[in-house]
């Protein structure tokens, strides 16, 4: 039996080679990922969307489906200003008590003084701020001296649910500092000065990031900031699941980074385009559980479309349009221990760069679909010594290493892709060369939309029709 990314064990049959599949899995094993779906937090759904909360999809925490004790309504008054509403809704949050739900009007809701959501539930008793069925609150402030909305920064916040908000502008739009058991879902962040989320002042765990749309960032212009350099603070347990996320630009404009330390975390089920950096950035976990990165859709980025440093295991991802689609090197930490299979990478350019995978221990690169249209599809810069290969399909050279793969015929081998990304169907084409190309002992039990993997097996994100 083995943990799969449907958020219950699954038994597999022995022809499909599951003695090799455990002794692969083995020094990677995710465990304290049972305890994060115990919570509600393990992967579920397909395709970046259709579930919904609270507590109606596993990417929810359990103490999600509280009942509160008290519903409270706070409604945008006509009669006084943006700035005086932003007060009103400022002091009707900050004496919420748990087991309390607010729920906020349509309107504009200023606030132009320090705020911050300090507020501590249960388990039985979360305390919930929301928006009112079909109404969208806005909150903002006139000014990116502050960050708009700060939560935990006084006393620490737990139990909590944000969910249905728009939060515009200021310094970093959304920030959390001492927080555990807090859920941010269904609230669009966007047009900021800095970061749009950024959770790196404290160490946080069981944090949960979920169907949020970001977007319009500054500064250095993370969508989400998450966990401190070199591991000075770091994000554990936490779900950032479903969200879309683009147009990440300043300095850097990474869609979502997750730092050096951080780990057992699940990146799963994100769309995440048109950044400057890239579109998602793991580090190491510093010896760690390490995390998961799984069922996301990238693209268009300037730099790395995906980068993962190791530690983790990258699975069922679709990855297009960058300088280059997926990169892993040693950045502040080594590259080690980094499970890359089932993954389909698209790229005009390089489609896949592993600087310092050579002698490395734990490296698997496996049922990978790897075509770039002027470029290696892969580069092993510094050797591939020690690395599992095994059911990759390629066009375009493979730099450093002797076998693993077969060539495929390029882009008539989809539905319908394009070196772009403009098209991004990547489902096997029938006939083509993607259909019986994997490896039956690195077999993933389900694909990118969710669904098991029958049949023969595929390389890439998507299983055969």
């Amino acid at each position: 039996m083995e943990w799969t990314s449907r958020g219950r064990l699954r038994r597999r049959a022995a022809d499909r080679g599951r003695a090799g599949e455990a002794a692969r899995r083995a020094p990677l094993a995710p465990l304290s990922l049972l305890l994060l779906a115990a919570c509600g937090g393990g992967g579920s759904g397909g395709g970046g969307g259709g579930a919904t909360g609270p507590g109606g999809s596993t990417y929810d925490p359990s103490w999600a489906r509280a009942t509160p004790a008290r519903v409270l309504t706070l409604d945008f008054d006509g009669g006084m200003t943006a700035a005086q509403n932003g007060a009103a809704l400022k002091a009707a949050v900050q004496a919420l008590q748990p087991g309390d739900r607010l729920e906020i009007g349509a309107g504009t809701y200023s606030v132009d003084s320090y705020f911050s959501i300090d507020l501590v539930g249960t388990p039985t008793q979360p305390i919930v701020v929301a928006a009112q069925a079909g109404a969208t609150p806005v909150i903002t402030r006139v000014n990116a001296s502050q960050n708009t909305v700060n939560v935990g920064q006084n006393g620490g916040a737990r139990y909590l649910r944000i969910e249905g908000l728009e939060i515009i502008g200021g310094s970093i739009a959304l920030r959390m500092h001492d927080v555990q058991n807090v859920q941010v879902d269904s609230c669009h962040i966007h047009h900021c000065q800095d970061n749009a989320v950024a959770v790196n002042s404290h160490d946080t765990a069981w944090i949960w990031l979920t169907r949020n749309e970001i977007h319009d960032t500054g500064g250095t212009g993370e969508g989400m900031y998450l966990g401190a350099n070199n591991g000075v603070h770091v994000m554990r347990h936490s779900v950032i699941a479903q969200n879309l996320v683009y147009n990440c630009g300043g300095t850097q404009g990474d869609g979502i980074e997750l730092k050096q330390g951080s780990y057992d975390n699940l990146i799963a089920e994100n769309v995440v385009h048109d950044t400057n950096y890239p579109c998602i950035l793991v580090y190491g976990t510093d010896g760690n559980a390490p995390n998961v990165v799984e069922r996301n859709t990238c693209w268009g980025s300037n730099d790395n479309v995906m980068q993962v440093q190791g530690e983790a295991i990258v699975r069922n991802n679709l990855i297009l349009d960058g300088a280059v689609g997926f990169s892993s090197h040693d950045h502040q930490g080594q590259s080690r221990d980094l499970v890359f299979v089932h993954n389909t990478v698209v790229n005009t350019g390089r489609a896949v760069n592993l600087s310092s995978w050579g002698g490395r221990p734990g490296m698997v690169f496996a049922n990978n679909v790897c075509y770039s249209q002027n470029g290696d599809s892969v580069r092993f810069a510094g050797g591939s010594a020690g690395v599992q290969l095994a059911g990759n399909l390629v066009v375009g050279p493979v730099m450093g290493a002797g076998g693993g793969w077969a060539t495929g015929n390029g882009l008539a081998d989809f539905a319908g892709v394009t070196w772009t990304g403009s098209s991004r169907d990547a489902r096997p084409a029938p006939g083509g060369a993607i259909p019986a190309s994997g490896d039956v002992l690195h077999e993933e039990p389900v694909d990118l939309t969710g669904a098991a993997r029958v049949g023969t097996v595929e390389a890439g994100a998507y299983d055969a029709p």
